[in-house]
């Protein structure tokens, strides 16, 4: 039988289980375990039949209830799980199902049993019962939000509920009313009825819990504020008064202000300071706020306002520093030495803000360590690269936990004066997230007229940055916001030619390396054949960086043949010994390039073999000692150098390289070798310098649909169309069918196919590759090429000239097409270049393609 379907029973007989101080609700779950014969008979009664059982509050807690002492309304349940204990207790989980009301009591010993009418919910949901359940579950969040014993996932529960009796039976199960409310919610059988005294009691209890709350908070503060701290305070200061004069000063106020005082701050910061210090007289030692004050006024006291180094203003002494350290880099060089000019003329210059702006390995970063040098001033850096977080560069407010100044501030107390040189290194590597756009945030930094009052979250005054001379290095214009760039002054360094390359090896890489490595003593020759081949075979980039491994490689290794030749320093006694006047004293090591007259000159020997003539060994003569007795005890020893004789001579040549080097990593001189119909080479720009571009086309029978790989971007797809279009429009000027390209598919693919590329200046390239598929033609070998192409047959000027043509001269190409715009460009490159590489200029595209292409390709009247 079905107990409590709807409809089919009116009334039904089932034990009672008394409760006390616990009403329950349908879909509460609750554990009953007792000894008395009250509830083991019933539970055990229940067991018997359904598991069916009365679960009633007690008016009163009495032990042995009776039938009166029970509400009349209970829920009616099913007893899940039982247990009997040895010593007879009975622990059973019980499960409410459904409301109900005690008709009559059929038995009462030896536990109760009467006879129930469930109650059953009627679910129907008008507008009002709706309007009701929002009411009751908005206020049900502020409750919970009130009585912090309330688990989040009750909330989303009576969020989720729309069944107006269960949202009841729910929020009443959870919530702390008394016995007598929960009881009156239990037996309302009308659901309007019973939602709208559910909504009138969550508020009234909402009330009551917010006035709780507000009177425990201003008891709170009162005892925090009144009788704790005023306890604590004197305390502290019966404390130091028997201390004494240690104890004077238990918060450092004093120290401090001796300090401020000390300083010279100016107004604005001094009085912010002294509000400060007045805020942590009143604060207790171990006090968190204390700690954050004068962390804070230790960062103020700390960072120079007045404190400045003596500027070198003598050009001559400043060129000469500049010109040691780097070689070539006028552009840079002139402006520093016009801004000592400047200071000279007029004491107060603001400090100016410079880009540099070139390929990695040019002496962007050691550049602006030079300018520091030259110009007597400190030096700072700051890598910017990866920042994303604004308060990178403007600081953390104090309210944050740890907060601290931004990089510039940290940076000018690093460097401890007002007028340093700030190296902003990476600046292009920056970018923005939801923390803020650091780049946005370094426009006060970098404005002259901003950087006067500069303000730091973390200060909150402001800080004078018009003394500071700023440099900021990229490797491309094109990832910095332009009111950023448009702040810069922008100093192009572009990358080195070969010529260049071997002055710097000759004049800077090969003696730091050669003093690093220890061979300073040895007479190590670099020939201009074996530079050159370095640089041509194992090195393929715009600045010096891998030739300076490359090199450095080679001496390491000469370093590691010396010692295993014994060249290397000797342990000898640290007692003197008696040295024999007319003993001849050894000969010093030769030095870099200072052979002794005559002295021959050979190459070094693979590793391995020895660099030294078997007839002539190594002798070193040893002093006597001072007595003839030996001693008892090794006798300290100290370091002491000998140089090696005969001396360690090596001279590095295009021959001998490889044996330190290996096999050469490129070869430059094969590209434009390398031709067939479809193949044309193009000249690109990129972050690490100019680079050859090498396009491919093939047709093949198809529908006449351009087919594009090599991950292109868009402006580079459009100019494959625009080439493709155009030799569409001009197929009367070449020897092809006028039909040449239907029933024809192209194919275009710019190699390598992982590195993303895009811009315009491929367009006469892609044309050439085109017509070179085509017409089964190969375009004219040793003919680089780079221009941007319009419909009409234009070729419009492109930029990064002087990169793309160091590009095509350092891979051996003999011969660049440009558009005759760019003719003035050439004069920024180096004449050595220039007289090395025959250049073409042209104006239209139908002017490239006929000095790209035999005079055959093209019809006679064209």
């Amino acid at each position: 039988m079905k107990l409590f379907t709807r409809g089919q029973l009116t009334t039904l007989t089932v034990p009672i289980v008394p409760l006390r101080d616990l009403v329950v609700f349908p879909g509460m779950v609750v554990p009953v375990f007792g000894t008395k014969r009250i509830l083991v008979d019933a539970i055990e009664e229940a067991l018997k039949a359904d598991r069916k059982v009365f679960l009633a509050c007690q008016r009163t807690p009495t032990l042995d209830p009776k039938g009166g002492d029970l509400y009349t309304v209970g829920t009616l349940g099913t007893v899940l799980q039982h247990m009997k204990l040895p010593d007879g207790t009975l622990r059973a989980l019980v499960e409410g199902e459904q409301r109900g009301t005690i008709l009559s009591f059929s038995q009462q010993d030896p536990f109760l049993k009467a006879e129930i009418r469930p109650l059953i919910d009627k679910n129907e949901v008008d507008k009002v019962s709706l309007s009701l359940i929002r009411s009751i579950q908005e206020s049900f969040k502020t409750y919970a939000a009130l009585n912090k014993k309330i688990p989040v996932e009750i909330t989303s529960a009576v969020d989720r509920t729309e069944s107006p009796h269960k949202l009841v039976d729910l929020v009443c199960a959870h919530a702390g009313f008394k016995i007598d409310k929960k009881i009156e919610l239990l037996g309302i059988e009308s659901t309007e009825a019973r939602l709208r005294e559910l909504a009138s009691t969550l508020e009234l209890e909402c009330e009551l819990l917010d006035l709780q709350q507000k009177i425990t908070n201003r008891v709170k503060k009162r005892i925090e504020k009144g009788q704790r701290e005023y306890f604590l305070q004197e305390q502290m200061k019966e404390i130091s008064r028997e201390l004494g004069k240690d104890a004077e000063d238990p918060t450092g106020v004093k120290e401090l202000e001796e300090k401020v005082n000390r300083k010279g701050l100016p107004e604005e910061v001094l009085a912010k300071v002294q509000r400060e210090l007045r805020r942590l007289e009143k604060l207790q030692t171990f006090s968190p706020e204390a700690g954050i004050i004068r962390t804070y006024i230790e960062w103020i006291v700390d960072l120079p306002w007045n404190e400045r180094t003596e500027e070198n203003r003598d050009i001559e002494a400043a060129e000469k520093i500049l010109n040691e350290d780097h070689y070539d880099l006028k552009k840079p060089k002139e402006r520093i030495l016009d801004f000592i000019a400047v200071h000279q003329l007029k004491e107060k210059v603001k400090g100016p803000i410079l880009c540099f702006v070139g390929p990695p390995g040019t002496g962007k970063t050691s550049l602006g360590k030079s300018v520091a040098r030259c110009l007597g001033r400190n030096f700072v850096r700051i890598s910017l690269g990866g920042v994303k977080d604004e308060a990178e560069i403007r600081g953390h407010r104090k309210t944050y936990v740890g907060a601290l100044p931004g990089k510039i501030i940290q940076s000018m107390r690093k460097a401890g004066t007002r007028n340093p040189v700030f190296l902003l290194d990476e600046v292009d590597k920056m970018s923005s997230d939801f923390r803020g756009d650091p780049a946005a945030a370094l426009l006060e930094v970098l404005d002259p007229e901003q950087n006067s009052t500069f303000l730091d979250h973390y200060l909150e005054v402001p800080y004078d940055l018009s003394n500071v001379m700023f440099i900021t290095t990229a490797n491309s214009l094109h990832n910095i916001p332009y009111p950023l760039r448009d702040r810069m002054e922008v100093i192009e360094i572009p990358g080195y030619t070969e010529y260049e390359k071997l002055k710097i090896a000759e004049g800077f890489i090969i003696p730091k390396q050669i003093e690093e490595n220890g061979l300073s003593w040895a007479d190590i020759r670099f020939r201009k054949d074996g530079i050159l081949h370095i640089i041509q075979n194992y090195t393929m980039e715009s600045g010096v960086r891998n030739l300076e491994r490359e090199i450095a490689q080679i001496v390491r290794k000469l370093a590691r043949e010396a010692v295993r030749k014994g060249y290397a320093r000797q342990k000898l006694p640290s007692q003197k010994p008696k040295v024999d006047d007319s003993a001849p004293s050894p000969p010093s090591a030769p030095t870099l390039a200072q052979d002794p007259p005559g002295s021959p000159v050979r190459e070094v020997a693979p590793l391995g073999v020895s660099t030294l003539q078997e007839n002539q060994p190594q002798k070193y003569s040893r002093p006597e000692e001072t007595t003839s007795e030996s001693p008892k005890h090794p006798q300290p020893t100290e370091t002491a150098f000998e140089p090696p004789k005969p001396p360690f001579r090596v001279v590095l040549t295009a021959k001998n390289v490889s044996r330190f080097l290996g096999n050469p990593k490129h070869r430059r001189d094969i590209l434009y070798k390398a031709t067939r119909p479809g193949l044309a080479y193009g000249l690109a720009w990129t972050e690490l310098g100019g680079t050859i571009l090498p396009v491919e086309a093939v047709v093949f029978e198809g529908k006449g649909e351009l087919l594009l790989t090599g991950s292109l971007g868009e402006v580079m797809k459009e100019s494959a169309l625009t080439a493709f279009s155009f030799l569409k429009s001009t197929a009367s000027h070449y020897k092809l069918s006028p039909q040449f390209y239907k029933d024809k598919d192209v194919h275009i693919h710019i190699p390598e196919g992982a590195i993303p590329k895009d811009g315009p200046s491929a367009g006469i390239t892609i044309t050439s590759a085109l017509l070179s598929a085509f017409s089964g033609q190969c375009v004219n070998p040793g003919i680089a090429m780079t221009g941007e192409i319009t419909l009409t047959g234009k070729l419009l000027p492109i930029g990064g000239v002087k990169e793309k043509v160091l590009a095509a001269h350092r891979n051996r190409i003999p011969k660049v097409l440009l558009p005759e715009e760019n003719r003035k460009d050439i004069d920024e490159i180096p004449k050595e270049v220039v007289s090395s590489l025959e250049f073409i200029f042209v104006d239209t595209i139908l002017d490239a393609l006929r000095a790209l292409f035999p005079p055959e390709l093209f019809q006679e009247s064209s």
